[in-house]
């Protein structure tokens, strides 16, 4: 079972499509969570994605509840990315299956999300001199530390 991608409401195409591109390269899971900032035909979702959508194995969903609702009880843990997590990313032992949950560009995830999920929240360490670390940027360093820790399961 892979590791999946959960993005909450993204709003930016280029995001979307850089995550999906190391979905593609990892084999890890794309998970859309509706509404999103683009239409999924958009020029700028596929240039960032380039030729390798055919590749990823994306979901949509309507809400946060319909996509848990849809893993079901014996899915994986769910971490959700914030700037004030609980847990360094690092600090957690990732296994096979679990979901790293991201929220959009502007505002992060829903606060009624993350204080149900509080002990569940993980950060990546910044300096302070910016709000936050890209999208994109956050989806890689945390999938690649699962992989890590997974010892690359299937990936050469």
């Amino acid at each position: 079972m892979p590791l999946h991608i959960v993005l909450h409401e993204p709003l930016i195409p280029a995001n979307t499509g850089n995550i999906a591109r190391s979905c593609a390269a990892t084999g890890a899971h794309l998970h859309l969570i509706h509404p999103l900032g683009f239409s999924t035909e958009d020029r700028y979702l596929k240039r960032a994605g380039l030729d390798y959508w055919h590749a990823v194995n994306v979901h949509h969903y309507d809400s946060f509840e319909h996509f848990a609702e849809e893993q079901g009880p014996d899915a994986g843990t769910f971490y959700f990315v914030e700037t004030w997590g609980e847990t360094l990313y690092a600090e957690v032992s990732f296994r096979d299956g679990d979901y790293i949950i991201l929220g959009k560009e502007t505002t992060g995830l829903p606060e009624e999300l993350t204080n149900r999920y509080r002990e569940q929240t993980i950060r990546i360490p910044m300096s302070g001199a910016t709000r936050s670390v890209n999208l994109s940027n956050c989806a890689a360093i945390v999938l690649f530390e699962g992989l890590r820790q997974l010892g690359f399961p299937g990936l050469k």
